[in-house]
Parts: structure tokens; C-alpha cells; sequence
């Protein structure tokens, strides 16, 4: 039987800093090499909103960005949070993963209302976070990415941080936890992009999209020593 899986990508005119396009490229590949056909299905401001996808990706983006996206964003949060609720898996980087919360107050204190998927809320910060990270996750082990932005993000009861920072800044200035996960939505401020250097994240979408959707599907092993490569380099480069 032929398999595939549709990609809905929130917003990647907008929302598209530090190369987060990569990462939708990644999937692809990653679903093609295993003889699973991918759709990609952009979604930009005032477009009609697709069936439920398979995997939800949004990427990063400025704060003038951001406001842009908000109010149409809005307007799908019901549906999206739905979907989040009932288990797709998803990547939300910078500027979506502050969207996905609760809101996202910016430094002239106004509030951009987020999604509400993920239980957090973001506050503008006065300096910039910038560097290297490393992060030891419970789920997926050593993460590495490249982090650039000035919120803090602060996490409430139903979310957890995607890993404990050993490199790094993360949600909050003082480098403890970066990202947030619930259900399998998973939010971070790393880019680089985040997917390449970190495969078993991108088989962690994978997978899960395929089994919600078809039952006895197993993914086959990929030969990744050019992504672990990777991985090391960056786990071995200073902030």
C-alpha cells in the first residue's frame, strides 16, 4: 500500500528565520528515502486552512513578524490547539513556539494572543540570547541548535521543558530548561535548522504521523553519520 503524509506549514513567508525552511526539506527527504510520499501544504495569512495534516511545522520569525501572523492566527487557534489536543505531532520554532502559547507580550507591553497549545507565555526581554546550545532531553537525548532572540519564555502546570540546557540560554536567562513539549507538539528557540543536526527529532514526527496513520507501519533505519557528524561538530563548537 502507498503511504504518505501531508506537512502543513504555518506561515513560511513570514516565519521563516535562520534557514526553519530546512527543516520542512528534512521531513521530506527523510519520508521519501523511506518510500513515503510527502505533500507540503503552505498556509499564509487569510489562506483556507487545510484538512487535518499529518505533522504541523512553524518556524521563527521578528517580532514585526509575529504581529503580522497574530491576528490571522488567531482565528485557527480553536482547530489548532484541537489538533494538538488530539495528538499531531508538531514543531514550533522561535516565533511560532512563543505563538503557540498562551501569548506573547512584547516590549511596548502589547499582547499578542498566541494559540494556546502549549502552556506558556512569552515576555520581551532587553537583551538578546544568542549562541551555541546544547540540550540534554529526557525523550531524545543530546539536542543541539543555534538559539537567537530576546523573549523569555516561562512554562506553566500541563507543559514540559524539552531539555535541560548545558549550553546555551534557553527559555529564561538563566540557561536552566530550553523548549516546551505537550502531547506531541514540541516547542524551541533552536534553530540552525533544528532538524539536520537532530534526526531523531525528525523521525520522532515521522514516526508518530505515520503510525497515527497507518497502524503497522515501522520505520526503516536511515544511515546517519553524516547527521551525528554534524551533531558532534556543534556539540564540540563554543557558544
Amino acid at each position: 500500500m502507498k503511504r504518505e503524509l501531508t506537512i502543513l506549514h504555518l506561515y513560511p513567508k513570514q516565519m521563516n528565520l535562520y534557514g526553519d525552511r530546512g527543516n520542512i526539506l528534512v521531513l521530506k527527504r527523510r519520508a521519501e528515502w523511506r518510500g513515503i510520499k510527502v505533500n507540503i501544504e503552505p498556509y499564509e495569512i487569510g489562506d483556507e486552512l487545510p484538512q487535518k495534516p499529518d505533522i504541523i511545522f512553524g518556524g521563527g520569525g521578528q517580532d514585526s513578524g509575529q504581529s503580522r501572523v497574530a491576528s490571522d492566527l488567531k482565528n485557527l487557534a480553536p482547530i489548532l490547539k484541537a489538533w494538538v489536543e488530539s495528538g499531531v505531532p508538531t514543531l514550533v520554532v522561535c516565533g511560532m513556539y512563543q505563538l503557540f502559547g498562551h501569548y506573547f507580550q512584547l516590549f511596548d507591553g502589547k499582547k499578542l494572543d498566541g494559540v494556546g497549545a502549549l502552556d506558556i507565555y512569552t515576555t520581551a526581554g532587553k537583551d538578546r540570547l544568542i549562541g551555541n546550545c546544547q540540550v540534554e532531553s529526557p525523550k531524545f537525548g543530546s539536542i543541539v541548535g543555534y538559539e537567537n532572540h530576546s523573549g523569555i519564555t516561562r512554562l506553566q502546570k500541563l507543559a514540559v521543558p524539552l531539555g535541560e540546557g548545558k549550553q546555551g540560554t534557553g527559555n529564561t536567562p538563566n540557561g536552566k530548561y530550553e523548549g516546551a513539549a505537550y502531547k506531541n507538539c514540541i516547542g524551541t528557540y533552536l534553530h540552525g535548522p533544528i532538524l539536520p543536526s537532530n534526526p531523531q527529532i525528525a523521525d520522532f514526527l515521522i514516526d508518530t504521523a505515520i503510525k497515527w496513520k497507518y497502524d503497522d507501519v515501522e520505520l526503516t533505519p536511515l544511515d546517519d553519520k553524516l547527521e551525528w557528524a554534524a551533531h558532534q561538530e556543534a556539540v564540540a563548537r563554543p557558544r
